[in-house]
């Protein structure tokens, strides 16, 4: 049981449940304004089929790694995956993505029951249906099949879209049953944030994934460009949360509590020095986990200064 939860990778859990925190919360705080419904049931769902998506493509991840033997070239981190210390086999794993594709798609369809499908919205809940199912093949795509997308440069615009704009777009949707294009500003930012954590695990790996042929977009840029690229990666998402809350006229209406993530601010730029004097690549895992954190932090003080200082 103990390998199993490491293969699971908890560190990873509260980057996918930021994009649900944000979406649903900032849909409670538009629905409270209008006067309309929100349900507690369709948030614990939607975060529940969140971890099951992020388990599955950390499951898939290490069986995919495993089998093509880019994990054994790793010396800081192979004992630590599954399948390439031997912890857990290949064929036990590929068994658990499959149970996890099951249970993932499940939980998805309870969820788009919840949201849509008893109040008769069947458009919305097929064109969802559709969503969760290339959610589950991106989870799983990313490492595993002949051409995985993750080994040929294109993880951090998978990331930046499902991490980003399906989640906190889609999880909004749920709610208000409508979209708006402002909510595109802080799932830019929930999206960056989590593609600064992909990229930097690829800076991490940058040498055992050239000799492996995994070709991550931090490869392709080299060590330095792929700085460059995570500190503006880690500075806009504050930006445009920024901007996000003055569309919205917060500062207008006096609701300066709204501004209480801007806190963030400190420990972003504090974390973003960190890395910027880090020359070693593999010194750089401990940041993976402060950025999920801070990704974390971000979410919820947003989902708070909106909702409960009043």
């Amino acid at each position: 049981m103990k390998d199993w939860i490491h293969a699971a990778r908890l560190r990873t859990l509260p980057l996918s449940m930021s994009g649900i925190i944000v979406g649903s919360f900032i849909a409670k705080w538009r629905l409270e304004k209008e006067g309309g419904a929100w349900d507690w049931t369709v948030f614990a769902l939607a975060m529940l089929v969140t971890l099951l998506y992020q388990v599955l493509s950390n499951f898939a991840n290490d069986y995919g790694d495993g089998v093509k033997g880019t994990d054994k070239l790793r010396v800081n981190e192979a004992e630590q995956r599954a399948v390439a210390s031997g912890k857990i086999t290949a064929n036990q794993m590929k068994n658990a993505v499959i149970l996890f594709s099951l249970l993932s798609l499940a939980a998805t369809v309870a969820l788009l029951y919840q949201a849509f499908f008893k109040y008769g919205l069947m458009n919305e809940f097929y064109i969802f249906v559709g969503l969760g199912i290339a959610c589950i093949l991106a989870a799983i795509g990313y490492t595993v099949g002949k051409k995985p997308y993750g080994y040929l440069g294109l993880g951090d615009i998978m990331v930046f879209i499902f991490f980003g704009l399906v989640s906190v777009g889609g999880s909004y949707f749920l709610f208000t049953k409508t979209f708006h294009w402002d909510i595109l500003l802080p799932a830019t930012a929930i999206g960056m944030m989590s593609t600064a954590v992909l990229n930097l695990n690829n800076m991490r790996d940058i040498e055992s994934d050239r000799l492996s042929g995994k070709k991550t977009f931090a490869l392709r840029l080299g060590y330095r460009n792929a700085m460059i690229y995570e500190m503006i990666l880690l500075q806009l998402p504050i930006i445009l949360i920024l901007v996000f809350l003055m569309m919205n006229g917060l500062h207008e209406e006096g609701k300066y509590y709204a501004f209480i993530v801007m806190v963030m601010l400190f420990p972003t730029a504090a974390l973003r020095r960190k890395i910027l004097q880090t020359k070693e690549p593999h010194l750089l895992d401990p940041f993976l986990k402060q950025i999920g954190i801070i990704t974390m932090m971000m979410a919820i003080l947003l989902a708070v200064g909106l909702n409960y200082f009043k």
